[in-house]
């Protein structure tokens, strides 16, 4: 795939976006590891001694719950599987290093020009695209760059291992076979209505099942807690900006917004002159002073193809992405200006700016007042959560401090270290202080916790109870809603079985609501999945006779009887997809085996 990319990338407007995609990453790396780093770099886990930071794994959490794909709700438990990923991938990345596996910058650089999330409607590379999705995913180009250069190394890892899969002849055949079978059966779902009294558990199975499951009522350690909040935005609100202070910020955020902007560009070397293109642009400036229109003659003159045939649009773009010769140019001009002669790496051009790419004052204005809010409010910010923190290590409560600070003292519900509490609660560092020795045991006010730039959070532990069982007495609904569950489905299951060996021998069957599945393949969209996989589990029916069996359904037990079986056409023309699915799934087998070695093999330790 890369080579392609190379073989295609070799024309004026490629190399412009490759040296763009450079010139962005080198703008944009420092300022993307500092953000990266400086919440704070407590590992949570080490693997092989490679340390795995509490902040990477709450960027990929913020990250899913800014996206929508994670509800806030399941924060906690999303958490986990982040750190489970999070270790996977470094002992695929450590497996590859050890490999010698590698990808250069260049090719990195190409392989970021060629996906499509980053092109426009023509296909071409859009640094609006790149920074704007980039943002929306809560990435920087530096951030974006390091896991993409880490998960090609780990797709190479699993590309080779699955190209080492293969089947034989016979293997084909047989699979295809199995996977093409179709099979006419009837059905019957037993539900609790079909029992002939309704289930009724006594106090001594309800008590059996408390015994025998008490861990599944055993409620962890927990706390409650008073806690304040001070938010910057809180603290902005009192600031008064003048509106002076706002168009000062507007005219300083339109100097860098991006330009939308136009080019005709003439090139020099094999073909023709630095000076023969220096008259061909002089002709080109002649008729732009004589009224004739700049996209016109950007179709009759520029070598740009890629944008000749759009006037030269070049859409909108940010400093950086031309070089410092063609920032210079088009950030000094006003929208419908035109440039005198520019040189870069790629030839001679004449820049138009069409427009600034930015709303307008009375738009933004709010945007623009919360910004300088922000900057203005930056030192008195500072200066309260000093004053927080001395007063929280004075105080031997927090309503004091609250006093003092014009703040809110709120007060928690019971939560535990690992599922925590609600709202601010939910940060990890703030759960951890609330269990901390200091907190819980000796009384004392946490410390002033940093929750993000903008939040800083204190408690004191009000109330405290151990983790314990719960009698029964309190989770007795729980206990009988499942031993009335489980009763059920035993009886269920005896009444399948006499029915089934009743129709095994012939007798006739009343009362059943039997439904028909006529030529079903495995992926049958009529009968649930349960009583799919029994059709298919049941051996072929011999002399005409049904072949009976019953399963676990979703609403009950389920009935099954296979009539017929008709075996799957090895030439046919889904062959080819059964082998490519059986071939997915060595390889993914193998995969899976080799992350699960590589886990046990390694040295892991969780914090």
């Amino acid at each position: 795939m890369l080579q392609r990319i190379r073989e295609g990338s070799q024309g004026w407007v490629a190399k412009v976006i490759v040296g763009a995609i450079i010139v962005t990453f080198a703008l944009f790396g420092a300022e993307s590891l500092v953000s990266y780093f400086s919440a704070g770099s407590n590992d949570v886990a080490t693997v092989n001694g490679e340390s795995i930071s509490r902040q990477a794994v709450e960027t990929q959490v913020q990250r899913g719950i800014r996206s929508g794909q994670v509800p806030p709700s399941q924060e906690r438990q999303f958490r986990g599987q982040v750190l489970d990923q999070l270790i996977r991938q470094r002992t695929l990345d450590q497996y590859a290093t050890e490999g010698g596996l590698h990808i250069s910058d260049d090719q990195l650089d190409q392989l970021i020009v060629s996906l499509p999330e980053f092109q426009d409607q023509d296909g071409r590379f859009s640094d609006e695209l790149f920074t704007n999705r980039l943002a929306q995913a809560g990435y920087t180009p530096s951030s974006f760059r390091r896991e993409l250069r880490a998960d090609t190394l780990r797709r190479q890892v699993q590309q080779g291992l699955a190209a080492s899969t293969f089947l034989l002849p016979t293997e084909k055949a047989r699979l295809t076979s199995l996977q093409q079978q179709q099979r006419t059966f009837r059905y019957a779902q037993l539900t609790a209505a079909d029992l002939g009294q309704p289930v009724a558990p006594s106090d001594a199975d309800l008590q059996q099942y408390y015994d025998q499951h008490k861990e599944d009522y055993r409620r962890p350690e927990q706390v409650k807690v008073s806690y304040i909040v001070l938010n910057q935005e809180d603290v902005a609100k009192d600031v008064e900006v003048s509106d002076d202070q706002l168009r000062q910020a507007y005219e300083q955020a339109r100097a860098d917004a991006p330009r939308e902007v136009s080019h005709i560009l003439v090139t020099f070397g094999d073909d023709r002159t630095e000076q023969q293109a220096r008259e061909r642009l002089a002709e080109v400036q002649s008729k732009l002073s004589q009224g004739d229109d700049f996209a016109d003659l950007a179709r009759e003159y520029s070598d740009d193809s890629s944008s000749a045939s759009k006037g030269g649009d070049l859409g909108a773009i940010q400093k950086g992405f031309f070089g410092d010769s063609f920032d210079d140019a088009a950030f000094s001009l006003d929208p419908g200006q035109v440039s005198q002669v520019v040189q870069t790496q790629y030839g001679l051009h004449l820049i138009k700016v069409t427009g600034v790419d930015i709303p307008s004052f009375e738009d933004d204005r709010e945007a623009l007042a919360q910004q300088v809010k922000l900057e203005q409010s930056q030192s008195l910010f500072n200066e309260r959560v000093q004053k927080m923190t001395d007063d929280v290590y004075q105080a031997e409560d927090l309503s004091s401090v609250a006093d003092e600070l014009g703040l809110k003292v709120q007060t928690s519900g019971w939560f535990s270290q690992d599922d925590g509490g609600e709202g601010v609660l939910s940060n990890p560092d703030v759960a951890a202080a609330a269990f901390s020795p200091d907190v819980l045991e000796d009384g004392y006010n946490s410390d002033v916790i940093e929750t993000d730039d903008q939040q800083r959070v204190a408690l004191r532990v009000v109330d405290h109870r151990e983790a314990n069982t719960l009698p029964l007495d309190e989770v007795r609904s729980q206990v009988e809603s499942a031993v009335k569950a489980e009763q059920t489905r035993q009886q269920l299951q005896e009444l399948a079985a006499e029915t089934v060996a009743s129709l095994r021998k012939g007798q006739a069957v009343t009362d059943i609501d039997w439904k028909q599945a006529e030529n079903a393949t495995r992926e049958a969209d009529g009968a649930p999945d349960a009583i799919l996989q029994e059709a298919f589990r049941l051996p072929h029916p011999q002399d005409g006779k049904t072949v009976w069996g019953h399963a676990d359904s979703q609403n009950g037990v389920a009935i099954v009887g296979v009539e017929s079986v008709q075996s799957g056409d090895a030439d046919s023309d889904d062959a080819d997809f059964a082998t490519r699915l059986a071939q997915r799934l060595q390889a993914q087998i193998v995969i899976q085996g080799l992350t699960q070695t590589l886990q046990d093999e390694a040295e892991i330790e969780r914090n």
